[in-house]
């Protein structure tokens, strides 16, 4: 059996690696992708461009200003002298927030009543309005209390304000929110799905449409011999990709593996072996190239969608978090952050590795039992 093995292996590097764009499109173009697609993939909103109608023009008023450029989120690029301007800014797209100060605003800060101020930002992206939205409630909230403690502070002492309650918060794991430390990782995960898929969907049809297959089905070889035969090298290419993708991953994003890595490198051998097996038996029931080609990629979209790499599972309706259960990529990105991100082990994450293992024994398993050493 090892010496049958060997040679099947032998022959799957040598037809893998024999074409030079081949090369280049397992080991170059993924991490090419994942480099480009994190520095694209970001939920980090900054220099947003700004319009502002001071009506006040006070030196409250530009205190104000300053206080919403020098938090570097918001860039002003322009000034108007109507609600109107500010209308032409925002429907034009030449602008994604506009603040408005109405006159009386430094009477209203300095005589202690509620001075109101108006941001109207564009809503077309819901997600980035949040953002946008949550900058202007803390730079605002930072300047009303800091004018708060200035009037207490002039106040005398038997005529001070009660105290009030400050909250401290803290983010556990990546302590930054840099968006970019929680999508790396997924890049990685999508990347290995994305050449194990492709790569494994056209292996065994392949060679049905080259006519190579005949001279295997004369051979001793067993199915299980052929489907390790053709799932080991696919694995040891996703290894090699892997260790790349973490390196540009480590000196471009200074991204750091927190837990154990030896553990981790064991879980995407599983999760390799589980795509693997999904991709073979789709190559197994696939007649030519291209069914197989448009099989694997109308089973790629969901999976990555279905995966939490961009919506929470949690957030979805609760048939399709039933259905994730059977989507690898959800298991090993639980894993993959979980080890990269938090520094858990097993004891946290075996719900994770019981399913992972589950689906890529049951993928092999079908793979193998779809197969026969026959033409029919």
């Amino acid at each position: 059996m090892i010496q049958r093995l060997r040679h099947m292996l032998i022959k799957e590097f040598l037809q893998m690696f024999r074409d030079i764009r081949m090369r280049v499109m397992i080991f170059v173009v993924p991490v090419v992708q994942m480099a480009v697609l994190s520095f694209a993939l970001t939920t980090d909103v900054t220099d947003i461009r700004t319009a502002v109608l001071d009506r006040d023009r006070t030196p409250s008023s530009r205190e104000l200003l300053s206080e919403f450029t020098a938090a570097g989120y918001f860039d002003v690029v322009a000034s108007v002298d109507s609600a109107t301007g500010l209308a032409e800014l925002l429907d034009r797209g030449e602008v994604r927030a506009a603040l408005s100060i109405p006159q009386g605003f430094e009477g209203d800060v300095e005589g202690g009543r509620t001075a109101r101020v108006q941001l109207i930002a564009d809503g077309t992206d819901s997600n980035t309005t949040s953002i946008v939205l949550g900058y202007a409630r803390q730079i605002v909230d930072a300047y009303a209390n800091r004018k708060m403690e200035e009037r207490i502070r002039d106040l005398p002492s038997m005529d001070r304000m009660p105290g009030g309650v400050e909250i401290r918060t803290r983010a556990w794991f990546n302590p930054n929110l840099d968006s970019r430390t929680y999508y790396v990782p997924a890049l990685i995960a999508v990347m290995l799905l994305v050449v194990s898929m492709i790569l494994t969907s056209i292996a065994i049809v392949r060679e049905k449409e080259i006519g190579t297959i005949e001279q295997m089905l004369v051979t001793p070889i067993t199915r299980l011999e052929f489907i390790l035969g053709k799932t080991v090298p696919y694995v040891i290419t996703g290894y090699i990709v892997l260790s790349a993708m973490f390196l540009v991953a480590m000196v471009i994003f200074g991204l750091t593996i927190r837990g154990s890595t030896l553990f981790l490198y064991a879980m995407t051998g599983i999760y390799l072996a589980g795509n693997v097996g999904l991709a073979l038996l789709i190559s197994v029931s696939a007649n030519t190239q291209q069914q197989a080609l448009l099989t694997a990629f109308l089973i790629m979209m969901p999976c990555v969608l279905l995966s939490g790499f961009i919506f929470p599972i949690r957030n979805m309706p609760e048939p399709v978090q039933y259905a994730t259960f059977l989507n690898p990529m959800r298991w090993y990105l639980e894993i993959l952050r979980g080890v990269a991100l938090k520094g858990v082990g097993v004891r946290a994450l075996w719900p994770a590795l019981v399913g992972q293992v589950a689906l890529a024994a049951g993928f092999l398993t079908l793979a193998s039992l779809k197969f026969k050493k026959t033409l029919s």
